[in-house]
């Protein structure tokens, strides 16, 4: 049996907060992995300044080389189309059933988490587990996932320091020429510089 960790997101590039994300749930949630999930279809936000989720993928698996801690899972990508957390929980315990599935997500996705699909069977198939960050402290997350599912034994919670960096940001300054370097781990640089990546 292993403890694994799911981070899910658009990785639109990964960059350090992911990184570390993942590296602080490893170690505080004692998970023997943690695996960067990617999406097939990112948010209408980010899908114009998309490269594709098969460059995703692979910038993913660039950030993670050298961490035995840290993997990509490409479920979402190969079944393509929009996800749902559920499906991709269901399929990774039907995989592996003696796994322990941790989910992670921050503490501001969390709190919306009671209007996602199914979100009573993604409780039922993960530990949750919330980085807590700015704009959503432990305890309102708390008590809001309280009034919606009651108590959570499953409910687990993890400190990450603040680390102020965004795919977002990235893209922005690819596109205005500015150095992205300890942004995003050097062979996501290379990769996005070799492509001509979000340029």
């Amino acid at each position: 049996m292993a403890r694994v960790g799911i981070l899910g997101g658009t990785f639109n590039p990964p960059h350090i907060g992911h990184l570390v994300c993942a590296s602080e749930a490893a170690t505080q949630l004692k998970l023997d992995r943690v695996l960067l999930t990617p999406v097939a279809v990112p948010p209408h936000k980010e899908a114009r300044a998309d490269p594709g989720a098969a460059v995703r993928l692979e910038l993913c698996r660039l950030a993670v080389a050298g961490d035995e801690r840290l993997g990509v899972c490409d479920l979402e990508v190969v079944r393509g189309g929009s996800s749902y957390t559920v499906d991709t929980l269901r399929e990774l315990h039907a995989r592996d059933p003696e796994d322990h599935l941790t989910f992670i997500l921050g503490g501001d996705i969390a709190l919306g988490l009671p209007a996602w699909h199914e979100p009573e069977a993604v409780l039922g198939l993960a530990t949750l587990a919330v980085a807590e960050r700015t704009g959503a402290a432990r305890a309102d997350v708390a008590e809001r996932l309280a009034e919606a599912f009651g108590d959570l034994a499953s409910l687990r919670f993890f400190d990450m320091p603040t680390i102020d960096v965004s795919s977002s940001e990235v893209r922005a300054r690819i596109a205005a020429g500015r150095p992205i370097r300890y942004l995003v781990p050097d062979l996501v640089a290379a990769r996005i510089d070799q492509g001509g990546l979000y340029r």
